[in-house]
């Protein structure tokens, strides 16, 4: 498996990561909160309220992120090296991202997200 490939393993993990500091940031999740932790989740504040919109953003780019990386393969037009490199610059910027969010770095994490997005596009520009 190339390296790509584990990084979409690992962008499909960030957000449980992301959950976990949503659940547990606050001390307040057990098994009575675990019977409907969507509304559990809606009520949360600061950090772990991020927490929770950064997961359910990374939940949402996972796909799109998925899909690049199995196009750049199967067009065989980039460079194995290159699509590695985009893919752990994306699992970067998502970490970044992540940071940025719990420490409601709003402008910060705007400009990576949209890095993020920047590099996504690349994978379809260098299998051209």
């Amino acid at each position: 498996m190339t390296v790509a490939l584990w990084c979409i393993l690992i962008a499909i993990c960030l957000p449980y990561l992301c959950t976990g500091v949503a659940k547990f940031s606050n001390g307040k999740f057990g098994l009575k909160q675990n019977h409907d932790p969507r509304a559990f989740l809606d009520s949360l504040e600061g950090v772990a309220r991020r927490a929770h919109s950064a997961q359910l953003n990374s939940f949402e780019v996972t796909p799109a992120f998925a899909a690049a990386v199995i196009v750049a393969h199967l067009a065989g037009n980039a460079e194995l090296v290159t699509i590695n490199v985009l893919s752990v610059l994306f699992i970067t910027s998502r970490l970044l991202y992540i940071i940025c969010y719990l420490a409601d770095w709003a402008i910060l994490r705007s400009l990576v997200w949209a890095i993020g997005m920047g590099l996504i596009v690349s994978f379809f520009v260098v299998s051209v």
